[in-house]
């Protein structure tokens, strides 16, 4: 069974150690956001070894634990896209915006 949802798009990553970083660009089906108050992309996986089977999908956004952002409605995220990059020496959603 395949199902269909409107999600936010990871439009760009910056975090090249990550499994599903592909040319910078996330390629897992979907990410999860945070741990409820960080902003940290969960689905980071460190590895040399990146995914190749599923390029052409663009990773959505499936769920968003941090309350504390003005994208955050109801649990997921309703920016447009969102950006990922490195902080502090860990992946986080670059698109957090305090309420």
């Amino acid at each position: 069974m395949k199902i269909t949802l409107e999600m936010s798009n990871v439009q760009s990553c910056d975090v090249r150690a990550c499994a599903y970083n592909v040319d910078e660009a996330c390629h897992a089906r979907a990410i999860t956001i945070g741990d409820g108050l960080h902003a940290a992309c969960d689905t980071f996986f460190f590895s040399n070894v990146h995914t190749r089977s599923n390029t052409s999908q663009q990773a959505g956004v499936g769920a968003c634990k941090v309350t504390a952002c003005r994208y955050n409605s109801d649990l997921e995220c309703s920016a447009e896209t969102i950006h990922v990059g490195v902080h502090d020496k860990h992946a986080d959603c670059m698109t957090f915006t305090p309420r």
